[in-house]
């Protein structure tokens, strides 16, 4: 693991906070955060197809209710870190999907176990209300650190994958995977339509 990557994994625990912990000012839009990362790899261009392409591919899922949509910001770190590695775009924006995806159910559960914890604090602020502050920050600082290790894990777990993978995978399945990588915006297109042809009406 480069430092470069480990940089990565810094900026995206940061931005992950940006989903619901803190600020929500939109910086973890796939749009937003893949090319703000790409500054650290310093390869702007692909940060800017994995944001659009990750705007895309997740277009269709809202955060609303329960719904926790895959993480944007873990498919772009994982995109992008993969690629600083040497490894073509079209694998690695795929690992970055399953890895958003995995995230997202992992993100569930802690969620479900964090909330144990609100009640104990909330009763905590009740009998001493100067602790807000003191409590907030603790809570950021244990979810970027939460977010941190997720993250570096699972760019670590598909680095390792993918290096080991890559000797074996046939020249027909590079194929499969460029077409099927220039089809995302596409197929992010195609969810689209009915949506906004639902707001029409």
């Amino acid at each position: 693991m480069t430092p470069e990557v480990f940089m990565l994994c810094v900026l995206a625990a940061l931005l992950e906070l940006d989903t619901t912990y803190a600020f929500q000012l939109t910086f973890s839009r796939g749009i937003i955060a893949a090319p703000l990362l790409s500054l650290v790899t310093g390869d702007v261009m692909a940060g800017l197809q994995v944001g659009v392409f990750t705007e895309l591919i997740f277009a269709d899922v809202s955060p609303l209710g329960g719904i926790l949509p895959p993480s944007a910001v873990v498919c772009s770190v994982i995109s992008l870190a993969l690629h600083a590695m040497g490894i073509e775009l079209y694998f690695a924006f795929f690992f970055g999907v399953i890895g958003a995806i995995l995230f997202a159910i992992a993100e569930r559960f802690m969620r479900k176990n964090r909330f144990k914890w609100l009640v104990y604090w909330e009763t905590q602020i009740l009998k001493n209300p100067s602790m807000v502050l003191r409590t907030v920050l603790f809570t950021l600082a244990t979810s970027f650190l939460m977010n941190f290790a997720l993250i570096f894990i699972f760019t670590w777990v598909c680095s390792k994958g993918m290096l080991w993978l890559l000797p074996h995978i046939p020249t027909q399945a590079h194929f499969a995977c460029r077409f099927a990588y220039m089809a995302v915006p596409w197929i992010g297109l195609a969810t689209l339509v009915p949506a906004f042809r639902l707001k029409a009406r």
